[in-house]
């Protein structure tokens, strides 16, 4: 069975408001990705484990219907109230049980979300929904960020490593230490002939530090930590933000640095049918 996560309102809220979408690097590459095997014009893509749907949102000018699909309500209850195109539309289901007709779809997407899946069924459905020639990209991002700010980002970026290591035993036992090998996994059990890996995507993001704070305070294993001790985690962040300020010479928790977020992410091309 899928793992469910990301489900309360005010996870949900801040999930839209600090993490970080897809870059538009990788929208593009998907799309000429599709358009190479399939061509234009494209109809529907099906953004899976949308959640508060920002990846969502950069579909839409390119297809003529985007459906995102999620199996927590909060989370399409964000992104509902956060959709201005008139083209995107939600739906709450599992990913292994999408409601949609056999050969329908020209994309089938899911944007830092497949590791919480049932990743043979989830194949599978994909495979069903996909139209020949069709196209399913799989993108996430490791949680080793690293940050830059002047002359202080190595010890800025061990800080933050350190951070990620403490989390390590409140991480789900379902995806491990890092999801990377996951979707490696699905990469290599895919039965596609035309499918391509990449690791790994570097871009940097501006924000200001405690919107950093923020998503981390986002992840799954920090979410496990507040719910397990919320004292503790809250003084285990504030104590983590409290060394970054200290080691950047600042204050002010909203003074800009720079994340590095590493993603990585595979494409592949259903084949037409015989």
């Amino acid at each position: 069975m899928a793992h469910r996560r990301f489900e309360g309102k005010e996870h949900a809220a801040s999930y839209l408001r600090y993490r970080v979408s897809p870059p538009q690097e990788l929208i593009t590459e998907i799309l000429a990705f599709l358009e190479n095997m399939k061509g234009t014009p494209f109809d529907l893509a099906v953004d899976v484990g949308c959640g508060s749907g920002q990846g969502t949102l950069l579909l839409a000018p390119h297809f003529t219907q985007v459906i995102g699909t999620d199996i927590s309500p909060a989370q399409l209850e964000v992104a509902l109230a956060n959709s201005s195109a008139p083209n995107i539309f939600y739906r709450q289901c599992p990913a292994e049980e999408l409601p949609f007709a056999d050969g329908e779809v020209d994309l089938v997407t899911s944007m830092t979300a497949a590791q919480w899946f049932h990743r043979p069924r989830f194949l599978q459905e994909a495979d069903r929904l996909l139209k020949p020639r069709g196209c399913l990209a799989l993108i996430s991002y490791t949680l080793d960020m690293d940050l830059e700010y002047g002359h202080h980002s190595h010890t800025l970026t061990d800080i933050c490593h350190q951070f990620y290591k403490n989390l390590l035993p409140f991480r789900s036992a379902h995806i491990g230490t890092t999801t990377v090998p996951l979707y490696k996994q699905m990469y290599d059990s895919c039965p596609y002939p035309d499918k391509e890996w990449h690791e790994c995507l570097r871009m940097r993001r501006p924000m200001p530090l405690s919107s950093y704070i923020g998503m981390v305070e986002t992840f799954s294993s920090y979410r496990a930590f507040l719910k397990q001790d919320p004292v503790e985690a809250h003084r285990f962040s504030q104590d983590f933000r409290n060394r970054l300020l200290s080691e950047m010479g600042e204050s002010n928790p909203d003074t800009e640095i720079t994340v590095v977020v590493k993603y990585f992410y595979w494409l592949a091309y259903k084949p037409a049918a015989a």
